[in-house]
């Protein structure tokens, strides 16, 4: 039994520490809608001047393509490839999954560059293509582990029954164990949707044509070609933050129960 002195304790330590995480963002919505540098707009003006000077509708358009054809192909690879691992026997497993793994130990400015120079023979470079596939690539390997500790810790009667019924093995994946994995795969979901709406460096590196730049880059180019007053900059980052926060929040129920879930898995 916890004391009164204890709970107390635990939460004028958590009150610290949020209250230490917000004062950054707390810090960005008042400048954003505080009044402006040159003595112009406040409030929503701010937003309205920093989406036309920033262009932002087209970065914000090109961050929409990538995320979503990122976390599509993604999610569906990373559900094969951990329900393979996961509930298969197979030659070279061992070897294969811990290949996989090198995608999560592997940080993308260690490949960035050779990475570059091989799509650029490929013809790849300055292309849509040259944006998502890599980060298709670093998300699978987290995908396929976070699926295969789920499906290892599956029900494997379930699966069994579906087998005996006839069922075949695409019919046990997409219909016997995926939908009881909701939880797990709207986590890794949304996982994949905040780690590509934020990557900078991948972007910077292949393209350079304006309508290619992604949302975080973009807000880069805003910050050094447009503007050097903090208001508009202020603006433009919560511009860039608001869809990674309505997409969280719209899904935070299900991405909580993953993580919990994910707590007690291997």
């Amino acid at each position: 039994m916890i004391s009164r002195g204890e709970r107390l304790a635990n939460y004028v330590i958590l009150s610290v520490f949020a209250a230490f995480a917000l004062f950054p963002i707390v810090t960005i919505l008042v400048a954003a809608f505080g009044p402006a540098d040159s003595g112009g707009t406040a409030g929503l003006g701010n937003f309205a001047a920093a989406w036309e000077i920033g262009r932002f509708d087209t970065y914000l358009r090109s961050s929409l393509a990538v995320s979503s054809f990122v976390v599509v192909v993604s999610v569906v690879l990373s559900i094969m490839s951990g329900y393979a691992f996961g509930t298969m026997r197979f030659r070279g497993q061992a070897v294969l999954f811990y290949l996989f793994m090198l995608g999560i130990m592997m940080p993308s400015e260690a490949i960035a560059v050779p990475l570059y120079f091989d799509l650029r023979t490929l013809g790849l470079t300055d292309t849509f293509w040259a944006v998502a596939l890599p980060q298709v690539a670093l998300s699978v390997a987290f995908g396929t582990f976070w699926m295969r500790a789920y499906f290892r810790a599956s029900n494997r009667a379930i699966v069994e029954a579906a087998r005996i019924d006839g069922a075949s093995t695409w019919r046990i994946l997409w219909q016997v164990l995926v939908p009881p994995a909701r939880p797990a795969v709207v986590t890794l979901t949304v996982l994949v949707f905040m780690w590509t709406w934020n990557e900078f460096l991948i972007p910077l590196i292949m393209v350079t044509s304006e309508s290619l730049r992604t949302a975080p880059l973009g807000l880069a180019f805003f910050q050094g070609q447009y503007t050097s007053g903090f208001t508009l900059l202020a603006a433009g980052s919560v511009i860039v933050a608001t869809p990674v926060v309505i997409f969280y929040l719209f899904l935070q129920r299900h991405f909580i129960r993953g993580l919990l879930q994910g707590a007690v898995r291997e």
